[in-house]
């Protein structure tokens, strides 16, 4: 009898995904601090891993190079990183798996987190004028570009002769003004930083490239285990739809892990945070960066999200 009721508190334990301390699983993920990762900020304050049993530590990274790194080689057990960072690491052959939507665009134009600008009295005045000229982009051969290059396409231009020039989104606003580059892609807060500089937008790459762009995800490795995944993804699903439902308390949220100001935080475009991943989108995405070049061969979209 003794040993039959052990089995049934160790299956019981099991089950709750817990330990038989009743300690929660250390989970450490590595992710952006920018306002696509609200989400999970707002989950872990709102107590949604908690009750997964999840002791979530939340590790600001630089990109998603850095996350994919770092979630490869084990210091992360789940990342946060873009479309094509992960399309990159999948065609690399790294073991990466998406568990979990991270942010996905409004499909608004003129009310997305994502925009290519240009000065006040700069001669460009649509998307097709940005044909030969250099804009800023923060990664090379990434999600920036490749939409971009869809705009400029979609509004019946040729993107081959883009000179992009890789700048973090901090330093672009500046270096538009001076006159270093021609154009500017950026992402909310700087778009607002932009146009409050006098900035004009003229085009929502994002919105171009595909009407429900799913824009980042969170990802995990084959060595994380499978209960654990199962459970992160749901706190993470949960704290999804809790942050789409709630853009006052994402504002919030935002002050607590960013340096946006709160004046800009209030008048920002904040982005969409649908729970399921768009995988028609992601496979836009990868046609166009194999197109472009981005990509160096065909990658299997079901094999990197299940």
């Amino acid at each position: 009898m003794r040993r039959a009721l052990i089995v049934l508190a160790a299956l019981f334990t099991a089950a709750c995904g817990g330990t038989q301390t009743g300690q929660a699983d250390k989970v450490n993920a590595g992710v952006i601090a920018i306002v696509d990762t609200a989400p999970i900020h707002l989950g872990k304050a709102r107590g949604f891993f908690a009750e997964q049993n999840i002791d979530l530590t939340i590790t600001p990274v630089q990109g998603g190079a850095a996350a994919v790194s770092g979630a490869v080689s084990g210091q992360f057990q789940f990342a946060f990183a873009n479309t094509t960072s992960l399309l990159t690491a999948k065609q690399q052959g790294l073991d990466v798996k998406v568990v979990a939507n991270g942010v996905s665009s409004t499909g608004r134009q003129g009310k997305d987190f994502s925009a290519v600008l240009v000065k006040q009295d700069s001669p460009i005045r649509t998307a097709k004028d940005l044909a030969g000229k250099k804009i800023s982009v923060n990664q090379l051969k990434n999600i920036g570009d490749t939409t971009v290059r869809a705009s400029v396409r979609k509004a019946g231009g040729d993107p081959t002769g883009i000179e992009f020039v890789e700048l973090p989104f901090p330093d672009a606003p500046a270096a538009l003004q001076s006159g270093r580059v021609d154009a500017i892609w950026v992402v909310e807060p700087f778009v607002s930083q932009a146009v409050s500089q006098g900035a004009r937008p003229v085009a929502w790459n994002f919105a171009d490239a595909a009407p429900n762009l799913t824009v980042a995800m969170y990802f995990t490795t084959g060595r994380t285990d499978a209960d654990l995944t199962r459970r992160f993804t749901a706190a993470m699903r949960k704290s999804l739809e809790y942050a789409d439902a709630h853009p006052d308390e994402v504002r919030e949220v935002l002050k607590t892990y960013t340096k946006i100001a709160p004046e800009v935080i209030a008048k920002i475009n904040l982005p969409r945070w649908p729970v399921e991943v768009d995988r028609a989108s992601v496979q836009t995405v990868a046609d166009l960066a194999l197109a472009d070049g981005v990509l160096k061969q065909k990658v299997d979209v079901s094999a990197l999200v299940p």
